[in-house]
């Protein structure tokens, strides 16, 4: 493959530099051409769709009966939906405005120089709204072709070029922004990696094999770049995305991790998905890996996550990993030269990640990754054990404060923003203090209410108080599942009793069970199960607490006595006075006053 030895702009970069020559790709910022890059450029939706894969602009007298119609051919053929201008589109002295919105609604915009390239206004006008388009979109990619002609000839403006556009000053003398323009399209899209072919160069075996790369390399990225579904309503979404993008450090060339923890729901992968659509198109590979957790317990897992990430980022289809140590190596050496984003959802061990990309120490310089877990002591691990060359950050996702939970729950209760009296809003209230800012609880609590009756809503307030929602649970409940035996028991001995009490007396309290505390309640504090506020008490989110006494609950959920924990006080006393062993009275005495504290303290 012979990809132009060019500078390559975040904001217009293409998937032209394969594996075969990413040696020779390198990368400069170029000040005068900041307009390209994406800073101030509005962000599209992550649900977007668009009429045209891609939009070929190209002098017609040059190539369209040659280069171009056989390029168009062969992307039809391979299913990507292409626009050509020679269907239907009558040719005036300006572009017309069905051709704006044809190359408004592409992803892929391909541009043909030819050798003529230049003589042609309407060329040239295609090429500034082009670019233009590019500047106000990020989610557009510009890929050129320099078909039988030298790159630097549109750089520097000579030959061909150079005489195309002295003719049009001397044309247009009353217009010479216009020329201008073109003269500032041309050198923006020189400096911009792409594909070039030269009749007898022995880089391709044929004209045929040169569309074929391309129309390789415009599939992967068509698949590559297509955006991952967020969510229906992305409330207090994006600031929290502009968060974890600032931590990235993008203009930094060096490998970057950025750490994302925080309760369980709290919507690190909904986030996640947000900063990969915005970002992920300009890396030369990117990957989403998601529920890596469930996959990288297995070897089968491991490998099934490999050959995924071979795929999205080189493309093929074909890859034979064998075994997870092959993988590695395939991973090593076929990624080391490529600028890559990676996103490894629900991570639970840091040894998995060694399990699936080894050490770590072969990402090229510029290369992002983005870890969702559940435990933050996972990234003191990856610092000691995996990245330790690299820089890794922290980020604690947040819950939604007030506003935005009442946003998210009236968007998924009231679809429409369909009017609601006052008792509805008063019990949207209620229900928000109920779910504290969780967004998975907003989210499926008020889909749950949506369209019923108010004595409903009152009801279901009453019965989620009383009985989590199963979906709830078993999220919620991931957690403390992958706790120790004594830390499961920390846990619910702090659900359950303790919430509220001083870090320092429940310790003691642990340590005479011979629970560990010293441990254990670290542990729980890195999961995010618990928090300890500045005056030293334990505390917990009032759904991590209902997930814990409902974990003692379904223990027995219809025989009190066979409960591991009684957490409120007429429970107890009913076991004790029933139990009739009246001689133990001190103990029952005592066991019934902590019941009681817990509820009252």
């Amino acid at each position: 493959m012979n990809t132009i030895l060019a500078y390559t702009l975040p904001a217009l970069s293409f998937f032209a530099n394969t594996r075969a020559n990413m040696e020779r790709r390198t990368i400069v910022q170029i000040p005068s051409m900041a307009s390209l890059n994406n800073e101030g450029a509005s962000p599209s939706s992550s649900t977007r769709r668009w009429e045209y894969a891609v939009f070929l602009s190209f002098r017609g007298e040059d190539t369209r009966e040659g280069f171009t119609s056989h390029l168009y051919k062969a992307l039809c053929n391979k299913g990507i939906n292409t626009f050509i201008d020679d269907i239907d589109l009558p040719r005036g002295e300006e572009i017309s405005e069905k051709l704006i919105q044809a190359i408004k609604n592409s992803s892929i915009l391909v541009i043909v120089f030819s050798e003529n390239y230049a003589e042609s206004k309407w060329c040239l006008d295609e090429l500034v709204e082009i670019i233009e388009c590019r500047e106000k979109d990020q989610e557009v990619q510009i890929h050129p072709i320099f078909y039988n002609i030298d790159p630097s000839e549109i750089r520097n403006q000579n030959g061909n070029f150079g005489i195309a556009l002295a003719n049009h000053e001397k044309k247009f003398k009353n217009n010479k922004d216009k020329v201008q323009r073109w003269r500032d399209a041309l050198r923006k899209i020189a400096y911009v990696s792409g594909r070039h072919y030269k009749k007898g160069s022995a880089a391709y075996k044929s004209e045929s094999h040169f569309i074929q790369n391309i129309v390789e390399e415009i599939s992967i990225a068509k698949l590559n770049w297509t955006p991952l579904y967020v969510a229906e309503y992305p409330v207090g979404i994006n600031s929290r995305a502009k968060a974890i993008e600032s931590h990235l450090d993008i203009g930094l060339d060096e490998f970057c991790v950025v750490g994302m923890y925080g309760l369980p729901g709290v919507g690190k992968t909904t986030i996640a998905k947000v900063v990969y659509n915005k970002i992920a198109k300009h890396f030369d590979g990117s990957s989403f890996l998601e529920n890596v957790r469930e996959n990288l317990g297995t070897n089968a897992g491991i490998i099934k996550l490999q050959k995924q990430l071979l795929n999205d980022i080189l493309g093929d289809g074909k890859w034979k990993v064998g075994n997870k140590f092959k993988g590695i190596s395939l991973i090593e050496k076929r990624l080391c030269c490529k600028k890559v984003f990676l996103v490894l959802d629900d991570v639970d061990d840091s040894t998995r990640i060694e399990n699936l990309l080894g050490k770590c120490n072969w990402f090229a310089p510029g290369s992002r990754a983005i870890i969702t877990l559940r435990d933050r002591s996972l990234l003191a691990a990856l610092k000691e054990k995996v990245c330790t060359t690299y820089k890794v950050q922290e980020f604690e996702v947040e819950q939604l404060n007030k506003h935005e939970a009442l946003q998210l729950f009236k968007e998924h209760a009231f679809p429409g923003n369909k009017p609601h009296d006052e008792d509805y809003s008063k019990l949207v209230n209620k229900f928000i203090d109920f779910t504290n800012g969780l967004p998975l609880a907003l989210e499926i609590i008020a889909r749950d209410l949506c369209g019923r009756a108010k004595d409903e809503w009152e009801s279901a307030l009453d019965m989620y108080k009383k009985t989590p929602n199963k979906g709830i649970q078993n999220i919620l409940q991931v957690s403390y599942d992958g706790l120790q035996d004594t830390e499961k028991d920390i846990f619910l001995d702090i659900a359950c009793f303790f919430k509220g009490w001083g870090k320092d007396y429940v310790v003691k309290i642990l340590n005479a069970c011979e629970l560990y505390p010293g441990s254990g309640i670290p542990r729980l504090v890195n999961k995010c199960l618990i928090t300890i506020d500045r005056y030293g008490r334990l505390s917990m989110h009032d759904l991590i607490q209902q997930m814990g006494r409902e974990v003692v609950r379904q223990q027995a959920p219809d025989i009190l006595g066979k409960r591991s924990r009684l957490c409120c006080y007429k429970d107890s006393l009913e076991v004790l006075t029933k139990s009739g062993i009246k001689k133990h009275s001190r103990h029952n005495v005592a066991f019934a006053s902590i019941c009681r504290g817990a509820t009252t303290h």
